[in-house]
């Protein structure tokens, strides 16, 4: 007697087989997505040593010239500006984004995500800068020691 293997045998009339087929078809599918379909998930980093004291030095700096920050058309304190451009420093670091300075300038305090708008840095009676300018500025006299 000659034995054959039914799984390649698909007749209408065997449900159990044809499902067996389905199922191995399906479950091959999802160990190929699960193997090669989706990225690591990373641990969120902070940014670097180096980076998070520069950026402590931009707020210091920035609470120590009386300067003020707009955002979205309303002016802030300096302790303001710094509660909200660290909770989008959180955010970024997140998203292991945060690797200079300069990354955080350009992603947290640069513009407005919701609305797009440029953030403003005004400073006593003088015009608003964008803060991207004053804290280029700013970031450039620390690296010098001024």
């Amino acid at each position: 007697m000659e034995t054959k293997s039914n799984f390649g045998n698909r007749q209408p009339g065997n449900k159990r087989i044809e499902l067996r087929a389905r199922m191995t078809t399906f479950l091959s599918r999802i160990f190929i997505i699960l193997t090669f379909g989706i990225p690591a998930v990373s641990q969120a980093e902070p940014a670097p040593i180096q980076v998070r004291a520069e950026i402590a030095s931009l707020f210091q700096r920035l609470h120590a010239s009386g300067c003020q920050f707009n955002r979205n058309g309303n002016w802030y304190t300096a302790t303001e500006a710094q509660k909200h451009l660290s909770r989008k420093l959180s955010y970024f670091e997140d998203k292991n984004l945060i690797k200079t300075t300069e990354d955080f300038i350009a992603l947290a305090a640069t513009n407005s995500s919701s609305s797009g708008k440029a953030y403003l840095v005004r400073c006593a009676e003088a015009q608003p800068v964008e803060s991207k300018v004053w804290l280029q500025q700013q970031l450039a006299l620390s690296r010098q020691g001024k």
